[in-house]
């Protein structure tokens, strides 16, 4: 796992590896007798110290899965007609979110897609491939494919 700097009160006190973190953050949330953030923050850490024992150790990929999952069934939920149950996912998807990097904005993610269709010469929707490798390894996880997906498309019919 790679480290990561901690900041506390705006200043960088330290490096932590994500896990370490998540554990410091249960121990409080368990402290404070937060049941719902404590369960999130099983689940994350389960799940990171499973994905370092399978030896891939990719911790935003893996928080990016699990937020996913939670949206996903936030919405399968929302369509059985269980809104509370929904509602507990997206919570824990909150909490999920807290540890990733910020999003890119939908300007900053035209940029990246307009130079990649600048950079591999793509004039059609046949050059999508291309387009979406040379995004996505711009955007390094910042955005949801779909996203990206979805301005490439917009770019390239333009």
């Amino acid at each position: 796992m790679r480290p990561r700097p901690v900041v506390l009160g705006g200043r960088i006190i330290g490096v932590v590896e994500l896990a370490d973190r998540v554990k410091q953050d249960l121990t409080v949330a368990m402290k404070a007798r937060e049941k719902e953030r404590v369960s999130a923050l099983r689940l994350v850490l389960s799940e990171l110290q499973k994905d370092a024992k399978e030896g891939a150790a990719d911790e935003l990929a893996v928080l990016r899965r699990e937020r996913k999952r939670r949206h996903e069934s936030a919405a399968a939920f929302r369509e059985g007609g269980r809104p509370e149950l929904a509602a507990a996912e997206e919570a824990e998807a909150q909490v999920i979110e807290a540890y990733l990097p910020a999003e890119l904005s939908d300007d900053e993610l035209r940029a990246i897609v307009a130079d990649a269709v600048a950079e591999t010469g793509a004039s059609s929707p046949r050059d999508m491939g291309a387009v979406m490798k040379t995004s996505m390894a711009r955007v390094a996880g910042r955005a949801d494919g779909k996203r990206v997906s979805a301005l490439a498309q917009e770019a390239l019919r333009a």
